[in-house]
């Protein structure tokens, strides 16, 4: 493949929508019923307050006295230590990791009429991060967004288990628009949302790159 393939032996699923990049530095996204011994985390990243992205627990269990927390301006007010709120189109940087938030939002999904799940007036976040050249894109919780459509990244965590995020369908035409080098399913298993059926109707509709990563 190409040097994409470096950063993804680094990457851990953890289950439904938590990751974790092998360090230096040892970066977390929305961490969320941890099992196990675990290393500290020098970055936290947290797309939103709901219960299965922004667990305080969780966070604290990873988190020592340097770690920083980077989180929506919601999620940030749940959370303890070292915490940086994040807004969409703010960018910063956290030693050599360059923190980008972008727009995370729904447009067709709804917990009553016209109110989504996931308002885009809300603030939520996904992140892009670039680190030794390469950028990683955690959607969040989203749908298929025009905002997508300009974003440049080597690897692609994408949501698929529809309901509240892109169903396998709508993030494959996600995947196109942002054309990365190879695309990370999410946001399924764990019982919440979504199941190893979505995993397969998204290689379906997908032609690009994908690796389907197995929890620990």
């Amino acid at each position: 493949m190409n040097a994409s393939v470096a950063l993804l032996k680094r990457l851990h699923w953890l289950g439904h929508a938590s990751f974790r990049l092998d360090g230096p530095p040892v970066i977390y996204f929305d961490p969320w019923q941890l099992k196990g011994k675990l290393p500290q985390a020098d970055l936290i990243l947290v797309s939103h307050d709901h219960f299965d992205h922004c667990s305080p627990d969780d966070v604290a269990r990873i988190t020592n006295i340097s770690t920083v927390i980077v989180a929506s301006e919601e999620a940030a007010k749940k959370l303890r230590g070292d915490v940086r709120p994040i807004r969409p189109g703010e960018r910063m940087s956290i030693g050599e990791v360059e923190v980008e938030a972008v727009p995370a939002y729904n447009t067709n999904k709804f917990r009553s009429p016209g109110v989504p799940f996931h308002p885009r007036e809300a603030g939520y976040v996904g992140y892009i991060v670039t680190l030794g050249g390469e950028r990683i894109y955690f959607a969040g919780d989203t749908d298929h967004i025009p905002e997508m459509s300009g974003l440049r990244c080597d690897v692609a965590l994408l949501p698929i288990g529809g309901t509240y995020t892109m169903d396998a369908e709508e993030a494959a035409r996600a995947a196109a628009d942002i054309q990365p080098r190879v695309v990370v399913p999410m946001h399924w298993g764990k019982g919440v949302v979504g199941s190893r059926s979505d995993v397969e109707r998204f290689l379906k509709a997908y032609r690009g790159e994908v690796i389907v990563l197995e929890t620990e």
